[in-house]
Formats: structure tokens, sequence, C-alpha cells
């Protein structure tokens, strides 16, 4: 995540999914898993993790970008109520 902070989302190994959310594939030790992502924040400052699965698949499932999505509607109406 420090590292797609530091070159940005159009020059890291990041790939766009749907909408807000992002992919970005992290080395385990064993196992490569995706993280899927969004900017928050003013200006996208904040790169808030919303799911982690492991990579068995060519690409996410639908299942997973749809809760990285409703985790994120949660986050954001969290937020308005301050």
């Amino acid at each position: 995540m420090k590292e797609v902070r530091w070159r940005g989302l159009e020059h890291s190994d990041v790939n766009h999914l749907r909408g807000p959310v992002w992919q970005l594939e992290v080395d385990g030790e064993r196992v490569i898993y995706r993280l899927l992502f969004a900017e928050e924040g003013r200006s996208g400052q904040v790169l808030l993790a919303l799911e982690l699965v492991k990579k068995k698949w060519q690409k996410a499932k639908d299942r997973h970008i749809r809760l990285a999505e409703e985790r994120l509607a949660d986050w954001r109406a969290r937020g308005r109520r301050r």
C-alpha cells in the first residue's frame, strides 16, 4: 500500500475493478492474495482496505467486489453521521 500511495494508481501494479474499487496483488509466504481497496478522504489520501482473498481465480469474483462495495458504502455512511 505504501508503494501504491507513493507511485499512484496509474503507475503501480494495480487493477481497476469497478467504480471506486481497485485491486492489488500481495505476495504472501506461500500464497498470493488479492487486496481490494478504495481511495478515501480529501484528494484520496487514504487507502481503505475492504477485502482480502486468496488468489485462486484469474480475476476477483463478483461476490468479493460486491462485498468491498458494501463495506465502502457502510464506511461512507458512518462518516456522514458525524
